[in-house]
């Protein structure tokens, strides 16, 4: 029968090698959506307390869940959207670790916990914020259906799944704003090589104008671009030949 000791080293060897395995997820060519997926699905697998789990993001009045474990994570999501209230919410602006371990008896938030617990049976909610320096960007949400679900050791665990997913989000951020600035640049680019076919402006006195027109109408300057790339005539397609080709006559005049 093994030790205490040794109980507590296999524990340690199993928490590397599950975080070892998001951080190569992380690390690989994996997308956005599978590596929330796969913190979501791991999350429920090593923590003994979740029974389902859930990444949320909010802008403005809105919560997305871009992942979810099961239908009941969205379903309390869309509670809190329609409430206004909840501990997702509460993990994102106050920017803390939110748990309750009796949603039949919570009083923080008692229109989301009176709907909360009746239309999904959910008891233990532990709901973590996902950030990356002082950047909010939502929160990793785990959920039980017996009360007091999550100890310490659970909170602590979540706050690395937590940490995971927001370098994984924040990372995807910034390849998508890389992305947009070399579209943005490829446009303007079009934009100022048709001002300079049209009226013969030379590179900067095409940007000049694309720039006054910017301040003029107070619209960003690949807006401005947008417009003249939309606005030019696209050529139609050449008409194919017809008749005989020269070939084909040279070989008719042969042939009689």
């Amino acid at each position: 029968m093994p030790s205490d000791g040794e109980d507590a080293q296999d524990e340690v060897l199993r928490v590397a090698e599950m975080f070892g395995e998001v951080a190569r997820l992380l690390a690989g060519h994996e997308s956005i959506q599978v590596t929330l997926n796969k913190i979501v699905e791991l999350a429920v697998e090593h923590l003994d307390g979740c029974e389902f789990a859930g990444i949320s993001l909010v802008r403005g009045r809105e919560i997305t869940s871009p992942a979810s474990s099961n239908d009941i994570p969205r379903t309390l999501d869309k509670i809190q959207e329609e409430v206004g209230e909840g501990p997702c919410l509460d993990a994102i602006k106050e920017h803390e670790v939110f748990q309750t371990g009796d949603l039949a008896a919570e009083e923080r938030w008692p229109r989301f916990a009176t709907r909360a617990h009746q239309e999904t049976g959910v008891r233990s909610i532990l709901s973590i914020r996902l950030f990356v320096d002082e950047d909010t960007m939502g929160a990793l949400n785990l959920y039980a259906t017996k009360p007091d679900a999550f100890n310490e050791t659970d909170v602590a665990m979540a706050s690395v799944f937590a940490a995971h997913a927001a370098v994984a989000m924040s990372a995807t951020r910034r390849e998508e704003d890389l992305e947009r600035k070399v579209e943005s640049r490829d446009l303007i680019g079009r934009a100022k090589g048709i001002l300079m076919a049209r009226s013969g402006l030379t590179d900067e006195q095409a940007f000049d104008m694309l720039r006054r027109a910017s301040q003029r109408q107070n619209i960003k300057l690949v807006a401005v671009a947008h417009q003249i790339v939309d606005a030019e005539p696209v050529a139609p397609p050449a008409e194919p030949p017809t008749g005989p080709t020269p070939d084909s006559g040279s070989v008719t005049a042969n042939g009689g």
